[in-house]
């Protein structure tokens, strides 16, 4: 009897921004964040722009550290953790849905496991790369391939190794709307989630005022050709659309958050949106759209920072929706945009969502 045929074999790789995973992690962190063309993208030459991006890197690093080791994760933050875990559940998911082996690992563009280390092979159809971004962004999408191009001397779009930003897909807004009506109606398992409320909020959430925040990006960024404005908004309209079909009937605003400098960001401000709603005495909810899993952004500045605002500013309540995290739906959702992959991809994605072709794009 002839023995079975080996499973093909494929790597998946789950790419975020990162997150110092302990206080000795965050000036690395922040030092490579900041030294990003893409992130800190000042017009600047190069010899003036990363002296002055480290500066600011060490000079951040107490203030920023002192923000970690409130959050109660050992000094660091929960981000790659939380990856990891995404990467398990993916990984049964997908070996569960195919005849092939499957193993999914986790880089990150800032702090480590860097994207930059060996272990992570070129793009090509048996090594896949899932940038975990719904919306397009210079500082984030760009920035991820800039990485792997440098690495590699090819752009990986357009390889068979790449998996599109996903925000527009109305399969995307009908997982997200089920998820926050499953939030709200006490149906997701508290044990899967961070800081997660201990009991249902007491509200009418049909009546909410519903921002939806994202982090924010410079103006520069914009300027530049940047959609990601137009991609915020267009998952913001289809989401909320998907939301009527559950009887919401709030209003939805849609706000900017984290910024950093002095330069414009993209506004309005998520601060100064809860601030003004507070003030009208609404019930406020907030959900991190451009997020799929919590860190600092969505367990401290919204669900610390932003909840204080809005409760001093006078607001009813002030109710924290959690980020996907291993949310069975949209990792089943993850799971089939694996397996399509960058098949669609028949044009130069960084210019047409960037406005910028890297120098090796295959279709130049």
């Amino acid at each position: 009897m002839n023995p079975k045929p080996p499973k093909q074999k494929k790597t998946l790789i789950l790419v975020n921004l990162g997150g110092p995973r302990s206080t000795e992690e965050i000036e690395v962190f922040l030092t490579d964040l900041f030294t990003d063309p893409y992130v800190f993208d000042l017009p600047l030459p190069e010899f003036l722009r990363l002296p002055l991006a480290r500066f600011i890197a060490k000079k951040r690093t107490p203030k920023v550290k002192k923000t970690y080791e409130s959050m109660g994760f050992g000094g660091g933050s929960p981000l790659v953790s939380e990856t990891e875990k995404q990467a398990k559940t993916l990984e049964s998911i997908l070996n569960q849905k195919t005849n092939i082996d499957w193993i999914v690992k986790i880089a990150m563009t800032c702090g480590y496991p860097h994207i930059r280390d060996p272990e992570f092979e070129k793009p090509s159809p048996d090594t896949i790369y899932l940038p975990l971004y719904p919306q397009y962004s210079r500082s984030t999408v760009l920035s991820t391939l800039n990485h792997l191009e440098k690495k590699f001397k090819e752009c990986p779009a357009g390889s068979g190794g790449y998996v599109p930003t996903f925000s527009l897909d109305p399969k995307f807004h009908k997982i997200s709307a089920k998820f926050i009506y499953e939030f709200f109606n006490g149906e997701l398992n508290s044990k899967d989630f961070l800081h997660f409320p201990k009991e249902k909020p007491n509200i009418d959430w049909k009546g909410l005022d519903l921002v939806f925040s994202a982090h924010g990006v410079p103006m520069r960024l914009i300027h530049k050709g940047d959609r990601y404005m137009q991609e915020i908004e267009s998952s913001v309209k289809g989401i909320t659309e998907q939301l009527r079909l559950f009887g919401f009937r709030g209003n939805t605003y849609i706000s900017y958050q984290s910024k950093v400098g002095p330069a414009k960001w993209t506004e309005p401000s998520s601060i100064s949106m809860i601030e003004s709603l507070s003030q009208e005495e609404k019930e406020i909810a907030v959900y991190p759209i451009s997020f799929v899993s919590d860190h600092l952004e969505t367990l401290e500045e919204i669900g610390e920072q932003f909840k204080d605002i809005a409760l001093k500013s006078g607001a009813k309540s002030f109710t924290r929706i959690p980020a996907f995290g291993t949310y069975l739906p949209f990792m089943e959702y993850l799971a089939e945009r694996v397996l399509v992959g960058d098949s669609s991809i028949h044009h130069c994605i960084c210019k047409e969502m960037g406005g910028e072709s890297l120098p090796t794009c295959r279709f130049k």
